[in-house]
C-alpha cells in the first residue's frame, strides 16, 4: 500500500528551569486588521473556549494582561468577523510577549520578542509551510499517475521529502530538549516496532500489545501544558477506545494507566478523572456502568479526588452502592416473587438454562410497545430453555390490573409474579420501566437494561457463544 506524507504543523510550548511568571502581558499587533477587538482563546479537551477579548489600543495593539499566570498551552488569537486564526504559546516562563505580524500572512510575517520558544515554534512552521507545496503537489501527481515506475519515482520523491522534515523535527528535539516545542514534536513521532516473529496472526497481536504498552513513550503525560493542547484528549481517547479490548475491567485498566502518570499534573489529572467518571455515568453501552463504579471506588471514595464536594461524594458514592449489585457477571439479587396463580417462588430456585427477567406495569408506554415484541420473542424461544420470569412493579391493590392486561393481550404464558415487598426496585436499580435482565442458569446477570427490540438478537448470541465454549472445551 502506497504511504503518503504527512506534512502538518504541530503546536509547541517552553518550559525551562528559570522562575515562573506571576502576571502576563501578551501584546499583538497585526497589520492590516481593521476590526477593533481581538480573541484569545485556549483548547481544553476536545473543545476549545475563549479566554478574553479585548479591544485595540492607541498604539494599534491588543493587550491580554492579567495579574495571575496564565495556564500553559496553546492559545488561539482569533481575527474577527471570520474566526481566522493563529496559535501562539504560553508557557510558564515567558508571560510577557510582543508579536507584530500581518493579516495577509500572520505566520510568516510574524515578530516576536519575549518568548524564544514562540520563535522556535513559528521557525518551525514556516519550515513545514515552505514544504507544504511540494508535498502536495507530489501528493497529486501520485493520485493521478496510473504508472507504476511513474508511481514508484513519485513515493521515493515524498519518502525523500519525508526524511527531510523528521531530520528537522529531530534537530529541534536533540537541540532544544527543555522546550516544550521538542516535547510535543517529539510526541508526532511513531513508536518504534521491533520485528517480531510467528505467523501473521501471532505478529499483529505481538504488534498491538507492544503498542498497547509504549503508545505514551513519547508524550509527557506528567507535563501539566499537555492539559491545553489541541492533541492530548485525542491522543487519551485513542489509547481507551481503540487500543484496548472494549470489557469493562480492561477499559479501566488503561484509564487508571493514564490517570495514574497524571497525577503530578494536578489540573490535568483533576480534568481526566472527572472526564471519565462523566463519561461512563451515562454510558449507552452495556455493562460499561462497571467502569463507572471502579473509577469512583479508586478515586472517589479513597480522598482521590480532593476537589469534590461532600454532598457530590455522597451522590457518587451512593450511585456505586446502587449499581453495584447487578453489575455483569455477578450474581442477580434473589427476589422471593408471588405468582399469580398463587405461592411463593424464589428468583434462585427457578430451574433454566437461560432466565429472561422483566419488570414492567401495565400502564407504563413503552411496557406496551415491549409486550408484542416479547410474545414474539418468546414464540420463537420457549423451547430453547428460555424462562420469561415477568414481574408487575405495581403494589397490591393495582395487581388486579396487571393480570387483566396479561389476559387482555394474550401473554399468559410467561411465568408472571409480582414482587409483595418491592425489594426488586431498590435491589435491581429500576428507576423506570420496563427493564429486562438475562441471567444464565446459575442466575448470574448476562446482560440487562436492552430493549425488547434487541433481546432476540442477544439472546441467539448468547446461545450461540455458549454452544461454542462447550464445543471448545469437549
Amino acid at each position: 500500500m502506497i504511504r503518503r506524507i504527512l506534512l502538518f504543523a504541530v503546536f509547541a510550548i517552553f518550559v525551562s528551569n528559570i522562575i515562573a511568571a506571576d502576571s502576563y502581558h501578551i501584546k499583538i499587533k497585526i497589520n492590516g486588521y481593521e476590526e477593533k477587538e481581538l480573541l484569545l482563546a485556549y483548547h481544553l479537551g476536545d473543545k476549545q473556549y475563549i479566554r478574553d477579548t479585548v479591544e485595540i489600543d492607541g498604539n494599534g495593539f491588543f493587550h491580554f494582561q492579567g495579574d495571575e499566570p496564565m495556564d500553559c498551552g496553546i492559545y488561539l488569537v482569533v481575527l474577527k468577523p471570520d474566526n481566522n486564526y493563529f496559535q501562539l504559546i504560553v508557557n510558564e516562563q515567558e508571560q510577557d510577549i510582543t508579536l507584530i505580524t500581518d493579516v495577509q500572512d500572520l505566520v510568516g510575517k510574524a515578530s516576536i520578542k519575549g518568548s524564544e520558544d514562540n520563535q522556535l515554534f513559528f521557525d518551525y512552521l514556516n519550515y513545514l509551510n515552505a514544504r507544504t507545496p511540494e508535498a502536495n503537489s507530489l501528493n497529486k501527481s501520485l493520485e493521478e499517475t496510473t504508472d507504476d515506475n511513474e508511481k514508484q519515482k513519485i513515493q521515493g520523491q515524498l519518502d525523500d521529502l519525508n526524511k527531510k522534515v523528521e531530520a528537522y523535527q529531530k534537530n529541534i528535539v536533540e537541540k532544544h530538549p527543555g522546550t516544550l516545542t521538542a516535547q510535543i514534536i517529539k510526541s508526532t513521532f511513531r513508536v518504534d516496532m521491533p520485528e517480531f516473529d510467528g505467523s501473521q496472526e501471532e505478529v499483529q497481536m505481538k504488534q498491538w500489545r507492544y503498542m498497547q504498552k509504549h503508545y505514551f513513550d513519547n508524550l509527557d503525560l506528567e507535563n501539566s501544558c499537555m492539559l491545553r493542547t489541541p492533541f492530548l484528549f485525542q491522543r487519551v481517547d485513542y489509547f481507551v477506545n481503540k487500543l484496548q479490548v472494549q470489557h469493562p475491567d480492561t477499559i479501566f485498566k488503561a484509564i487508571e494507566r493514564v490517570v495514574d502518570a497524571m497525577e503530578p499534573a494536578e489540573e490535568t489529572y483533576k480534568f481526566y478523572v472527572i472526564h471519565f467518571l462523566n463519561e461512563y455515568a451515562t454510558s449507552k453501552i452495556v455493562g460499561m456502568d462497571a467502569v463507572y463504579v471502579q473509577i469512583a471506588e479508586k478515586y472517589y471514595a479513597t480522598g482521590k479526588a480532593p476537589w469534590v464536594d461532600e454532598e457530590q461524594l455522597e451522590k457518587i458514592l451512593q450511585n456505586v452502592k446502587d449499581i453495584k449489585p447487578t453489575l455483569i457477571g455477578k450474581p442477580a439479587p434473589d427476589l422471593l416473587l408471588q405468582k399469580r396463580e398463587g405461592g411463593m417462588v424464589k428468583l434462585s430456585e427457578i430451574e433454566s438454562e437461560y432466565t429472561v427477567l422483566y419488570f414492567w406495569r401495565f400502564d407504563c408506554g413503552h411496557c406496551k410497545k415491549s409486550s408484542p415484541m416479547l410474545k414474539e420473542f418468546y414464540e420463537k424461544f420457549k423451547d430453547r430453555n428460555v424462562k420469561l420470569v415477568a414481574v408487575c412493579s405495581k403494589q397490591k391493590d393495582e395487581l388486579p390490573e396487571c393480570w387483566k392486561y396479561v389476559d387482555e393481550n394474550e401473554i399468559q404464558d410467561w411465568m408472571h409474579t409480582s414482587d409483595p415487598y418491592f425489594r426488586s426496585m431498590k435491589l435491581y436499580n429500576i428507576k423506570s420501566t420496563p427493564q429486562i435482565f438475562v441471567l444464565d442458569k446459575n442466575k448470574e446477570i448476562l446482560t440487562k437494561k436492552i430493549g425488547a427490540e434487541q433481546l432476540e438478537e442477544v439472546m441467539n448470541k448468547i446461545i450461540e457463544m455458549d454452544a461454542k465454549e462447550a464445543l471448545d472445551n469437549e
